[in-house]
């Protein structure tokens, strides 16, 4: 009968355990693929935007116009470790290195290579994928330099996966990165490089932890078969990389499973063989003296009793420690999660901070004259701006995901009068006449309220800075509907210089200290995660107008069933 009990419960807490640890196993790959995911998308953007920026550098388009190269590798050195690029090279129009932060590649001849010939296609940044010489994949970003509608050559900037593979080497997974044609472009397995994944998994690595996994033969206490990768015993996990089809793929052992469930079991199997060694040795006794065997047995019943509380105790202790350490993995993600939101927290809160500041000012100005009912309105205007902060903060929690998932819909009109109570402290401070013109009924649209009302803020803080010179400025804010919700934000200033560059990043036209170019830029990408767009144009008896266009919300409509999907 014991034996039996000890069969089954044995074989249910196999069951059970291994079904809870393979599952931890499996959120914990998960998360490691989602911030390797998230890190390879991060640095494919990062090198995008250099090509763009070294493109209209006036230095490298004098060069190739003069066709003096002294200083063009001295400048792409500089830019390169300012940048953080892995290299930089500059081709004239025949495909020749001229500029490189490798001198050892000046001179190649480069007019057949991918960077090239795509790059004198396209008027944009193409991504290209190549091998070298030595059979390893090179990622580079180019683009066409073109000064008076004349090609002069063109600039490439390369991306240092290779890093990102050396740092996913340093765990015990596998973890490859396929293109839209499902070869193998990073691996962690060097051999597995330009394969396809069938066939790749069918090659014999060197010796490494996902291979000695590989080697695992299958026993009674193995997972369900379902864990098995063509036999192995391996978890696969598969996430889709928003960039040009790739895919990342990664391979996990069930080492560390199958030690904490064997732990268990040791300990459950064991309990079981004292048991039984006890039965039989009271048996045993109890037939030769049976007012002895009491004795004797109330003896060992009382040992073996505090064993298994010592055994009892022991196991909590390391169950307390491995919930411990898994409290410790998860306060570590949190901690990596707040880095990446700092510089949000840093652009949201800065209009808030400073209204409050406005406010502050104000309170103490009108506290000193004695007008402390008016004193008591400002505190209460703080008091609804720490309520926001706090709703901005809140809202900074969904930055992990993908802008524009996280809607409800909203009326213009109430995101118009929010932000121009975010800027009443601003526009009582100069002499400005607001003239505000909106629909009767509601325009609703689906978006943020919060992030669109930080647009409108946006726009109307651009606005007072144009008009800041003018005696008699004013602003106009239209809201108004048609195929669309129109928000515009028009100012008697003196317009803007160059609309080509207004929503690139880094670019303004203020004064070094009060702007970073980075406004309109983060409005823009804003708007069209709601689906609409930011257009801005001069008007021609003077000043500017800037025009928000976003999907009018109708309730029930098809096209919004389908978005709400």
């Amino acid at each position: 009968m014991i034996c039996l009990t000890a069969v089954a419960a044995v074989w249910v807490t196999n069951s059970w355990l291994t079904e809870r640890f393979s599952e931890n196993t499996r959120v914990r790959a998960d998360l490691r693929l989602a911030l390797y995911t998230g890190n390879l998308r991060s640095e494919l953007d990062r090198n995008e935007v250099v090509p763009l920026l070294l493109a209209r550098d006036p230095a490298l388009i004098g060069a190739l116009n003069s066709s003096d190269f002294s200083k063009t590798s001295a400048r792409l050195i500089a830019a390169q470790q300012e940048i953080g690029a892995a290299s930089i090279r500059l081709l004239d129009a025949s495909g020749r290195t001229v500029g490189s932060t490798d001198r050892y590649q000046i001179g190649a001849n480069n007019v057949s290579t991918p960077y090239f010939v795509e790059a004198l296609r396209s008027r944009d940044t193409v991504f290209t994928v190549s091998t070298t010489d030595s059979g390893a994949y090179e990622f580079n970003h180019s683009r066409a330099i073109i000064a008076d509608g004349k090609t002069l050559g063109v600039i490439v900037v390369g991306a240092d996966l290779t890093r990102l593979e050396r740092s996913w080497a340093g765990i015990a997974d596998a973890v490859v990165v396929t293109d839209s044609e499902g070869s193998i472009i990073l691996a962690t397995e060097p051999r597995w490089r330009g394969l396809p994944l069938p066939e790749a998994l069918s090659v014999r690595s060197p010796t490494s932890a996902i291979q000695r996994a590989f080697q695992v033969t299958a026993d009674w206490t193995s997972p369900p078969a379902d864990a098995y990768l063509q036999g192995r015993a391996v978890m696969r996990s598969e996430a889709r990389i928003p960039f040009r089809g790739w895919k990342m793929i990664s391979f996990t052992t069930y080492t560390s499973t199958r030690e904490r469930v064997n732990a268990v079991l040791a300990l459950e199997i064991m309990g079981f063989a004292i048991l039984l060694a006890a039965t039989f040795y009271v048996l045993s006794r109890r037939a030769r003296m049976q007012s002895a065997a009491y004795m004797r047995e109330s003896a060992d019943l009382r040992a073996l009793n505090m064993r298994l509380t010592r055994e009892i105790a022991e196991r909590e202790r390391v169950q307390k420690e491995l919930r411990v350490a898994e409290q410790t993995v998860q306060q570590s993600s949190k901690l990596a999660a707040l880095g990446e939101m700092s510089a949000g927290v840093s652009h949201e809160l800065n209009q808030p901070l400073a209204a409050m500041k406005t406010y502050l000012a104000g309170a103490r100005l009108l506290l000193q004259r004695g007008r402390s009912e008016e004193a008591l309105s400002s505190f209460q205007r703080i008091d609804d701006l720490i309520e926001r902060m706090g709703a901005i903060t809140r809202q900074l929690k969904s930055y992990a995901r993908k802008g524009g998932e996280a809607v409800e819909p909203v009326d213009l009109r109430a995101a118009v009068s929010s932000a121009l109570t975010m800027m009443e402290p601003q526009l009582r401070a100069r002499t400005i006449r607001i003239t505000r013109n909106v629909s009767r009924g509601k325009v609703m649209v689906l978006a943020d309220r919060i992030r669109l009302e930080q647009v409108i803020i946006n726009l109307l803080r651009n606005a007072v800075d144009a008009v800041k010179d003018k005696r008699d400025a004013w602003i106009e804010i239209t809201v108004e509907s048609g195929a669309h919700a129109y928000v515009s934000v028009r100012d008697n200033g003196p317009g803007v210089s160059d609309l080509e560059k207004l929503f690139e990043p880094f670019w303004t036209t203020k004064k070094p200290g009060e702007g970073t170019g980075l406004g309109l830029a983060i409005s823009s990408t804003i708007v069209a995660d709601f689906g609409g767009r930011l257009t801005a144009h001069n008007e021609t008896e003077g000043g500017a107008v800037f025009r928000v266009e976003l999907p009018l919300h109708r309730p029930g409509h098809p096209a919004e069933a389908l978005a709400a999907e």
